[in-house]
């Protein structure tokens, strides 16, 4: 068993008003920048560049086939959405970036993120992993429904999101609707 411990610090801009959530970063050789959702060929990034712009390719640098990190962390500041992992060490069974394949060893303490950005009162996951592990650091007995809110305390929500994976069956689209849906409901 190898276990790989999180690669990057929390990313927790002060104004924070939402944490993403998702479950751990894909094997380091998958990654175009050093980030979170660092896969080229996973569909965050591009999700939040039509959600907020209309625009999908907003944070691509499709020449280069990279994510333009620069542009995302400013932007992150100036909105508050700050992001990390559920697991801080897992053990990867097979050397992908599947969920299905992850042994969460070491959860993340969420409190103490939270506890760092106390203007957040909502937590987005993405996957059914995160939203697993978030429901059960809360104490939460059913996994909420795909797109709904959760009260987890009387001044923090859950917001379940689809994956932003290719591998995950819903149109690109949808999954555009779902986030804006969620960036709306926090910042509109």
């Amino acid at each position: 068993m190898t276990l790989e411990r999180h690669p990057l610090e929390p990313f927790l801009p002060p104004n924070a008003r939402l944490l993403f959530l998702g479950s751990f970063p894909p094997p380091r050789q998958r990654w175009c920048m050093d980030f979170f959702y660092p896969n080229f060929q996973n569909d965050h990034w591009r999700i939040e560049g039509a959600a907020w712009f209309d625009d999908r390719n907003y944070f691509v640098d499709v020449a280069a086939k990279r994510f333009r990190k620069d542009e995302i962390v400013a932007f992150l500041h100036e909105k508050g959405i700050a992001f990390y992992d559920t697991a801080q060490v897992v053990n990867r069974l097979k050397d992908n970036a599947s969920d299905a394949f992850l042994q969460i060893v070491e959860p993340t303490d969420i409190s103490a993120l939270l506890r760092r950005i106390p203007l957040c009162h909502a937590i987005a996951t993405t996957g059914e992993k995160a939203t697993g592990e978030v429901c059960r650091y809360f104490g939460l007995q059913d996994i909420p429904a795909l797109g709904s809110k959760t009260p987890l305390t009387p001044d923090l929500f859950l917001y379940r999101l689809p994956s932003s994976s290719r591998a995950y069956p819903l149109a690109f689209e949808k999954k555009v609707e779902v986030y804006k849906n969620l960036f709306q409901q926090i910042f509109i």
